[in-house]
């Protein structure tokens, strides 16, 4: 070093020398002044940006660690070193799913063993098949992110999280913390919070998870809302005792008044009210044997009829037909794209429906929808500034009763959210706008204010953009739609509400509106 340390002139492999022996000795900032003058002289040597890495690795800079050995990677993909080097760091930032991209490429994590903390009460048997990998072999990320859907679809883990724990002969154990459901959600709070916490919107959310220890779990809702009152209950369990696919059956019972006005606030002119009786029930089967794929298909029997009609101008008798109706649905969801060290997922699906309704005269239509979205972590540990984005289409064909046409807007039994424009007016739906055909993108972040461990507050902007068509003329939206606001999210144990602030960027109409949280 004593002889490189007087040259004004060093070569790449001089520079490199010098470099390691000044980071032998701890000089950190000499030793990547050296190394980086290196590296501009040989940018194709990888070493280069491999000790770079371990300079800012030892100075506490690990996210410029990580972008140096990803440099160096796309020099050598198949460095060893450099591989595990950078597992080694995404493991430290608790991100697993990226960790597992890097060492898969080196033959590595060897699973010793699998635990748990606690110990789970689901039937051993269940749980080992809900697990992709098996001790003594390599965690590959294709089953970790297949363990974590079929966990995920077991329905009995609100939160979970797999931990790796080093050992001393190189291997590592798999530990699994979950959150487990059982019986009636619990105990103490727990069950409390299940049970009750539909009561701000004049229902109660009965529910019994984990029955006879096969994650079967049973869901029920009643509301006695007199506008929209409402009865639901629904089985659902492993299929064939396994964790890759589950059935469900379900029943769903309402008796809603309808007020199809113009606007949720503000002076409004009734177009068309109802009373509308539905009876439903189906059969589901949804698939989790893939982390990146999976499906559901299923089949409703249903009967509705009017009562107390006042049509107007909007309501078609076609819209009104009673009858019985049958219907088969098909969905399909994947992963479009990773990108682990990012934190960035890209998700799209697909929907379709054909039913027949039995009415006089029979009519036939189907549905089909699209959706593409993505989900973006920001920082490099925790949920903080979570972004996510949604894209979804839709479109009816044929001739569908009323009950089957789309709603953007807030209310408690639609998924569409405008968050400006709210769905029920003094208690009766009908004020959002309504059609055969939709587009909508919600995007939203979330900014966490608090979180102890049991509750969590976030806090974040969002705006939504949307359309919606119909043929008849009283119905659709007509125009563009601009909504953006503020959403309040507050969780206790997972369950919570949401206070939401949208104003409407059109009219200036504003909007406050709290549902519960999914």
């Amino acid at each position: 070093m004593r002889l490189l340390a007087p040259l004004t002139a060093r070569s790449a492999q001089m520079n490199y020398d010098y470099g390691m022996a000044l980071a032998q000795l701890g000089r950190w900032a000499e030793a990547q002044a050296a190394l980086e003058q290196g590296w501009r002289q040989a940018p194709r040597d990888a070493r280069f940006p491999i000790e770079l890495a371990g300079v800012a690795f030892k100075q506490k800079q690990n996210g410029r660690a990580e972008k140096l050995l990803r440099q160096a990677l796309r020099i050598t993909p198949h460095d060893a070193y450099a591989n595990d080097f950078l597992a080694t760091l995404y493991f430290l930032d608790n991100n697993l799913e990226a960790a597992l991209k890097y060492w898969n490429r080196v033959d590595k994590p060897q699973i010793a063993a699998l635990t748990y903390d606690p110990q789970p009460r689901v039937s051993p048997a269940l749980l080992d098949r809900a697990f992709a990998f098996a001790p003594a072999s390599t965690m590959l990320l294709p089953q970790y992110l297949a363990t974590e859907a079929r966990l995920r679809g077991l329905g009995i883990f609100p939160r979970f999280h797999l931990d790796l724990n080093a050992r001393d002969d190189g291997r590592f154990d798999a530990e699994l913390h979950a959150r487990e459901l059982n019986g009636f959600g619990g105990s103490g709070w727990t069950r409390l919070l299940v049970f009750t916490r539909g009561l701000p919107f004049q229902e109660v959310q009965p529910a019994y998870f984990n029955l006879h220890r096969q994650a079967i779990n049973i869901d029920s809702m009643l509301r006695w809302d007199a506008q929209k009152r409402r009865v639901f209950a629904g089985i659902s369990g492993p299929l064939v005792h396994g964790a890759k696919y589950r059935w469900q059956a379900w029943t769903d019972l309402r008796n809603e008044n309808w007020a199809i006005l113009p606007s949720f606030t503000g002076p409004a002119p009734l177009e068309a009210a109802f009373n509308m009786r539905t009876e439903r029930g189906g059969f589901n089967v949804e698939s989790f044997t893939s982390g990146s794929l999976g499906w559901r298909a299923g089949a409703e029997l249903s009967h509705r009829d009017f009562r107390s009609v006042n049509a107007g101008t909007v309501l078609t008798p076609q819209m009104l037909a009673s009858g019985v109706e049958l219907k088969q649905r098909a969905q399909i969801d994947g992963t479009l794209w990773r990108v682990p060290e990012r934190r960035f997922a890209l998700r799209g699906g697909a929907s379709a429906e054909a039913a027949r309704l039995w009415s006089q005269p029979r009519q036939t239509f189907g549905k089909v929808t699209a959706s593409l979205g993505w989900q973006w972590f920001p920082q490099r540990q925790g949920d903080d500034y979570a972004m996510t984005q949604q894209l979804r289409v839709g479109r009816i064909f044929g001739q569908a009763p009323f009950d089957e046409l789309y709603i953007l807007g807030l209310e408690r039994d639609n998924n569409l959210p405008m968050h400006a424009h709210i769905g029920t007016r003094d208690g009766r739906k009908g004020s959002a706008p309504l059609g055969r055909a939709y587009l909508l993108h919600n995007s939203e972040m979330d900014k966490n204010l608090y979180s102890n461990g049991l509750v969590a507050v976030r806090l974040g902007p969002l705006l939504d953009i949307g359309r919606i068509a119909d043929p008849g003329a009283q119905l659709g939206s007509h125009e563009w739609l601009f909504d953006t606001g503020a959403a309040l999210k507050v969780s206790v144990l997972g369950m919570g509400l949401v206070f939401s602030y949208g104003r409407d960027l059109r009219t200036g109409n504003n909007a406050f509106y709290a549902e519960q949280l999914e």
